[in-house]
Formats: structure tokens, sequence, C-alpha cells
């Protein structure tokens, strides 16, 4: 009985909710074969319902956000380094977990025989570019079609509602409401998460086979693994790239409360007030951490660039497509850079992500669901590693800011 009523079931509850929904789904689906396609209408229900709000969300919360990010003056070199630092790591995490796919296959011999869009054929580089990133008129940005020029534009309006400053104050105040409008949406659809998942998937092995069971545990294997390999080797590494030994010392002295909280809260944003008073600790000056760690929060996830990556290699494998090529690792560890630094601390933006490798990619809508399951399958390591990782950010931030011996002299002065 006190299980059921402990903080840390309740901050579990709805996954482990949707994870025995998916486990009753596959059962299901083994149990009626290929008469489970009968539940199908159910989950197509619930994917249409998340397709339908994903243009709304992703203008109102990445526009609020930024609308409503820190005053420009206070960030000065921090916000500089800040940047380079957290597009740095991402871009290592996602590396690391791109080489690791080459030797262990999350998918092994399991496919899905649906036909996949003709964007996955290449065309000119130059042209890829250009309709990724932009659109010709505006009303095409209304499409989760053009997801990346949609990011794009909301970016730029949250950036200019910021410049206006106090006369474009009301519009960041409302931009903030109706961020939270949307996500009271996402929260009322996501009520009926359980009931679609469970009828997607006992579709979709009474489909395609319970051999797609085997691809889930084996990506998860494989993910976990990684988590527990990029936190002890590359936090070490970063912090000593921060602070020499003392970095180290000081790092793992302070970091477990933070990564205790971000596993029982899965949030990188309820795991904040515990990151500030531990990354103190750690001897980041104040004006330092009051930047990185609060942005961070909504803008830095390492675990998430990992996900991606794990999801982009999934899904090729599922559908059966060959993942080779140079332009095809750049594409993938760009999308995951995206991810792990635009969008996944974004509320929802694990929801944009996930949209964005079907669409970019050229899977058909029926992808979402099966890249989303993985999302829900991988957050408790990746909410710590984003949230840790924002720690050792900070002190890799001071490093820059401050010069090589700033640990000592805040041990000297203490």
């Amino acid at each position: 009985m006190r299980l059921f009523q402990s903080k840390v079931w309740k901050a579990y509850r709805f996954p482990l909710i949707l994870f025995f929904s998916v486990i009753i789904g596959c059962i299901l689906g083994v149990i009626l074969k290929s008469d489970a396609v009968i539940l199908k209408p159910f989950g197509e229900i619930f994917l249409n319902m998340m397709y339908t709000i994903v243009v709304p969300l992703v203008f109102f919360t990445i526009s609020s956000s930024v609308a409503n990010m820190v005053d420009m003056k206070r960030l000065g070199r921090i916000l500089k380094y800040l940047f380079f630092v957290f597009f740095a790591t991402s871009f290592v995490a996602a590396l690391l977990m791109l080489l690791f796919t080459f030797f262990i296959d999350p998918v092994g011999n399991t496919n899905i025989a649906l036909e996949v869009g003709e964007t996955i054929e290449k065309i000119d580089v130059k042209e890829q570019i250009v309709s990724a990133l932009t659109v010709s008129d505006f009303s095409n940005l209304l499409s989760r079609s053009n997801m990346l020029p949609l990011i794009i534009f909301t970016c730029l309006f949250g950036i200019g509602v910021s410049l206006v400053g106090k006369q474009a104050a009301g519009i960041a105040k409302g931009l903030d409401a109706l961020s939270q409008v949307m996500m009271k949406i996402v929260k009322i659809i996501m009520y009926y998460a359980p009931i679609g998942l469970c009828a997607y998937f006992a579709s979709l092995i009474g489909e395609f086979g319970p051999n797609l069971i085997g691809s889930y545990a084996k990506s998860m294997v494989l993910y976990y693994g990684l988590c527990i390999v990029y936190f002890f080797v590359f936090y070490t590494i970063y912090a000593y790239l921060a602070g020499g030994k003392k970095g180290i010392r000081t790092f793992y002295q302070s970091v477990m409360p933070i990564a205790v909280t971000s596993l029982a809260t899965q949030s990188s944003l309820a795991s904040l007030p515990t990151n500030l008073e531990n990354t103190a600790e750690m001897k980041v000056p104040k004006d330092v951490r009051e930047v990185v760690l609060p942005i961070g929060a909504t803008m830095h996830m390492e675990g998430s660039a990992m996900a991606a990556i794990l999801k982009i290699v999934f899904l090729f494998g599922i559908f059966n497509k060959p993942f080779v090529g140079l332009d095809t690792y750049f594409i993938a560890i760009l999308v995951a850079v995206l991810s792990g630094v635009v969008m996944s601390g974004i509320p929802g933006g694990g929801l944009i992500g996930e949209m964005l490798i079907v669409n970019l990619y050229g899977f058909p809508p029926a992808a979402f669901p099966i890249i989303a399951t993985i999302g829900f399958l991988v957050d408790p390591p990746a909410t710590c590693l984003n949230v840790t990782g924002d720690s050792v950010t900070a002190m890799m931030v001071t490093r820059l800011v401050e010069g090589k011996n700033w640990l000592k002299k805040k041990f000297t002065t203490a």
C-alpha cells in the first residue's frame, strides 16, 4: 500500500501504465493474430490526435520559451560558451550511439513491409537543405510536413518578442499561457494513450508477428548500457577538462543527488532546484549556474540526442532500408543534435523530435508510435543524462569563462 502512495510510484505511474498497456497490446496481438487488426482504428485515433496538436504545440511552446528567455544582458560570454558546449557534448553523445549501432544492430532481422514515401530517395543536397529549412509561403508552415521551417520561424518570432521588450511583455505572457493550454490538451490526449497504444500494438503484433518485441528488448539493452558508459566515462572526461583531478572529485561528490532526483522525477525542470543547489557545491559561480542550468533544462539533452540516433537506426531497420553513407550519417547526427539542443527540453519536444524523424526521412505516419514507444522506454536514463549533463556543462562553461585555475581559486577563497 505504501508503494502506491510513494513519490517514486507517483513519478513512474504513468510511464508504467503506458509500458504495461504496450505489453497487454503485444499479448493480445500474439493471441488474436491477424484478427487483432480490428483494434487498429483505436490506435489510429490516438495517432491522429497527436498529429493534430503538433503544429500549435510547436509554435506556442518554442515561441514562449524564447520570448521569456533570461535577460540577454546577463548572458555575455557565458551564453557564447554555453551553446558551444551544448552542441559539442550533444554531438559526442549522438556520434557515440551511432558508432555503437555499427557493432550492435538494435533491430536484427525484424522488418515491416509498409510503403515508405519517396523522400527517402536521394535528392540534390542544396535543394534538400533549402526545402528542409524554408518554405515559400506562410501557409505552408501550418503543416507537420514542414517541421524545421516552422521551428525556425517560431524561434525568430520569439526572439522578436523578446527584443521588443516591455511593449511586448503582454505577448510574452500570452504565449506562455497558450503554451500551458497546449500542454493541457496534450495531457488530456495522453489519458487516451494507454488505450491507443494497446490497440495499436495489438494490431501491429497481430499483423507483423511477435518478433518485433525482441527488437525493443535489444534496443533497450543497448541504450541503457551505453548510458551507464557515457555517465561514468564521458562525464569523468568532461569534469577533468573543467577542473582536472579536483574537478572529477568535486563533480562526483555532488552529482548523485542530482542523478537520483532526475531518475525519480523523470523531469529536467523538476530536477532544477536540486541541480542548482548541488552545482553550487561544485563551486560553479552563481551567475554561471543560474544561466546555464535553467537554459540547460530546456535546451541541453545528451540522453535525447543518443535516443534520436537509436530511433532513426531502429526505423531504418524495421522498414528494411539501408542505413549507409556519410550523408545519411551526417543528417542523422544533425537531427539528433537538433533534438538534443533545441527540442527535447521544450514541453512536447520529444514528440516534435519524433515527428521530425518520421517526416524528414519520409517514413509513413504508422512509424510514429513505434519510435514514440522507444521514447517512453528510454525516458528514465535519458533524463538522468540530460540533467547531470547540465551540471558538468556548468563546470566546463566556468572553465572557459574564468580560466583553468577557477576551481583552485574557489577552494582557496572558500
